[in-house]
């Protein structure tokens, strides 16, 4: 009795479609050197940004380049779309989600003109960074699709 009661945590997922790189990768050293914590990065390479898990929005940027969200258990990821996009003022990004939402995992964040933030001459490099200290191991680099699992073990 009860077997089947316990739900499953949720698995992380990829939130983008790109290419993805171990942290020490990403060409700006706040990254690479994870001040922030660890993580991975994407280069995205397709045009929505999605919950990698269910949650909380705890921060939104009014430009539409980084998001945060809490899951129920304390987890926090840090979703940052680009290298230094905050200097485009919003433009290249249309936001789906805003503080204090709640998200459902693939839930779309912001979609994201790629082309626009390459003539920009922007980095596609996307971190995800866990704030929260917990370490993270790559289970695969190269080619990722939005939604996939087993990506990465957090620990």
């Amino acid at each position: 009795m009860g077997l089947f009661s316990k739900k499953k945590k949720e698995a992380f997922v990829c939130p983008m479609t790109g290419i993805l790189h171990p942290m020490e990768d990403v060409p700006d050293p706040v990254f690479s050197e994870k001040t922030m914590g660890d993580g991975f990065a994407v280069e995205l390479t397709g045009t929505e940004v999605k919950a990698p898990v269910s949650g909380t929005i705890t921060a939104a940027f009014p430009t539409g380049h980084a998001f945060g969200i809490t899951t129920k258990d304390g987890m926090e990821v840090l979703i940052h779309i680009g290298i230094e996009t905050v200097a485009l003022n919003g433009a290249g990004f249309e936001i789906k989600m805003k503080q204090n939402d709640t998200v459902k995992q693939g839930d779309v964040l912001v979609a994201v003109d790629v082309e626009y933030l390459k003539e920009q001459g922007k980095s596609l490099y996307s971190p995800v960074i866990f704030t929260g200290g917990q370490t993270v191991e790559l289970l695969k680099t190269g080619s990722v699709q939005a939604g996939e699992e087993n990506i990465i073990k957090i620990q």
